[in-house]
């Protein structure tokens, strides 16, 4: 049985949740953070210093990362779904998953902690504006790719790629901000929908 250490309103505690769902793994789900117990205990940092969520525990194998705790779940238990075993297919899930982790989480956090969260430490006005626009053109950039392949993000097969992206476009949706009309991405989120992990993990009440 996995063990996840983590609280499921965390956005990457989300990823790994609905990793699980869509290999039907099951796990038992510990509440840590949050309202759950303080990931400052020396028990959890024991497992992962950094005292963040999530943390996985598989047998003697402790992980933390979300994006690496999904690609263990869909490379060791997947058998091909979600992450192709070919390097090239692979790498283009990856690419993607990375870029997500990366550039796409860079650009929206200083406009989410600001308005939604309303964290003492992003109160700047000017720059939770420029943080939209940033996240408004990155998700520009995923609406053009979603339109060039018409289905998921890596191509025509629901892969890990859809799992992190697929909640950073819910996060998008439900964030207070002006955002542009992209077509691609509503057509994409009508299709993650027809998931049933994505709608208990994913989409936040959102019809």
């Amino acid at each position: 049985m996995l063990t996840i250490l983590g609280h499921a309103v965390s956005i990457n505690v989300r990823k790994v949740l609905w990793t699980c769902a869509e290999l039907d793994l099951p796990y038992t789900l510990e509440a840590w953070g949050g309202a759950g117990q303080s990931t400052a205990a020396p028990a959890f940092l024991a497992l992962n210093p950094n005292a963040t969520v999530p943390v996985l525990v598989d047998g003697d194998l402790v992980l933390w990362e979300s994006n690496t705790i999904c690609r263990y779940l869909a490379a060791r238990y997947g058998d091909g779904a979600l992450l192709p075993a070919a390097a090239a297919p692979r790498a283009q899930v990856e690419q993607w998953m990375d870029w997500q982790a990366t550039d796409l989480n860079s650009a929206w956090r200083y406009a989410f902690m600001h308005l939604v969260r309303r964290h003492p430490g992003f109160g700047d006005a000017a720059a939770a504006e420029a943080s939209v626009q940033d996240w408004n053109r990155r998700m520009a950039i995923l609406d053009t790719q979603l339109a060039h392949t018409g289905a998921y993000v890596a191509g025509s097969d629901f892969s890990l790629a859809d799992v992190v992206i697929g909640l950073s476009v819910n996060r998008w949706l439900l964030s207070p901000i002006v955002r542009p009309e992209l077509p691609a991405v509503a057509a994409y989120y009508q299709r993650l929908l027809q998931r049933p992990g994505f709608i208990t993990h994913g989409a936040n009440g959102l019809p």
